[in-house]
């Protein structure tokens, strides 16, 4: 792939008198029949084709759960950022709130799709996760060689890990109420289970405090519930994205909190170890923290990793 001039764009960009910090716009995209719908951040003033990164929200969210503050750092650093929602959540179609890794990888190729038609972005394409759409891009990394970078924040390496923790008990019921909802929802009986839970509660997400930091982070004027189709269950407890970590060739920051009691700290530094050009920063931070209280220490390592990989 044939990039610009990185040194100079960056000393172009600190030389820039003051500006407005971004503009957006609304872009669409369709996936198998149905359409996702995403801001794209830009930067103000910016004609030299900035890099994009291409950001979808974390397990069973939507863009509007602190994401957009996130990719407003992005444009205001003179990146450009895409952040849209996956089909079934938020502004695309469907409300279904179905959490499927194969369908959600494939909207972010879609994403991909889309911004080949964009005029206002170059050519350099980041692919930005957290949690178990950090699994997303890691596997799609692994796939494609368009990508540039990737920032896989807090993120969900081995699902399986995750659900074996919590108990027998746990896998068992898990298993049972997905597999019920897979025959039983053909037949208008299907079963929901809540995207994030008590400890004691069948759910996507059951670690403790996690339910409150999840919460904290909902959009008040969102439509967004609390729930998802029990075979929801089923399809992450088989997600393993941390498997495919050697195939990546793009640099790959992997931001893990060290209080994160979802992904232990341990787990992230030891898949970093697969990385062929795998950056590691662990802080002090929950699973959910790096978009609340601890996002401007988060964002500033991003942003650090950012002007390394794209800009030299």
């Amino acid at each position: 792939m044939t990039r610009r001039d990185p040194v100079n764009r960056a000393q172009r960009r600190l030389a820039r008198p003051p500006r407005e910090r971004f503009s957006t716009r609304d872009l669409s995209f369709d996936v198998d029949g149905e359409t996702c719908r995403g801001t794209l951040y830009l930067p103000s003033g910016d004609d030299d084709g900035p890099p994009a990164v291409v950001m979808a929200p974390g397990l069973g969210a939507e863009r509007s759960f602190g994401y957009p503050a996130v990719a407003e750092r992005f444009a205001d650093a003179g990146y450009a950022a895409f952040c849209f929602d996956y089909r079934g959540f938020g502004d695309a179609d469907g409300d279904s709130q179905s959490v499927h890794p194969g369908r959600q990888r494939a909207d972010y190729a879609g994403a991909l799709d889309r911004l080949e038609r964009v005029d206002a972005v170059g050519r350099d394409r980041v692919l930005w996760g957290a949690s178990l759409s950090a699994g997303h891009v890691l596997t799609l990394a692994a796939e494609r060689r368009d990508v540039d970078a990737v920032i896989a924040v807090t993120p969900l390496l081995d699902a399986r890990a995750v659900a074996s923790a919590r108990g027998g008990r746990y896998l068992v019921r898990s298993g049972l109420a997905g597999l019920r909802d897979l025959l039983g929802h053909r037949f208008g009986r299907g079963r929901s289970v809540p995207i994030v839970g008590g400890v004691d509660e069948l759910a996507a997400i059951t670690e403790p405090g996690t339910k409150r930091g999840y919460l904290d982070l909902v959009d008040r004027e969102s439509a967004w519930r609390n729930e998802t189709p029990a075979r929801s269950l089923l399809r992450l407890v088989t997600y393993r994205p941390g498997e495919r970590l050697a195939e990546i060739a793009a640099p790959t920051l992997l931001l893990a909190g060290t209080d994160d009691p979802i992904v232990p700290i341990e787990s992230v530094r030891g898949a970093a170890e697969e990385l062929r050009r795998g950056t590691v920063v662990s802080m002090p931070a929950d699973h959910f923290s790096p978009f609340g209280a601890d996002f401007e220490p988060a964002v500033g390592h991003q942003l650090s990793f950012l002007r390394d990989a794209l800009d030299g």
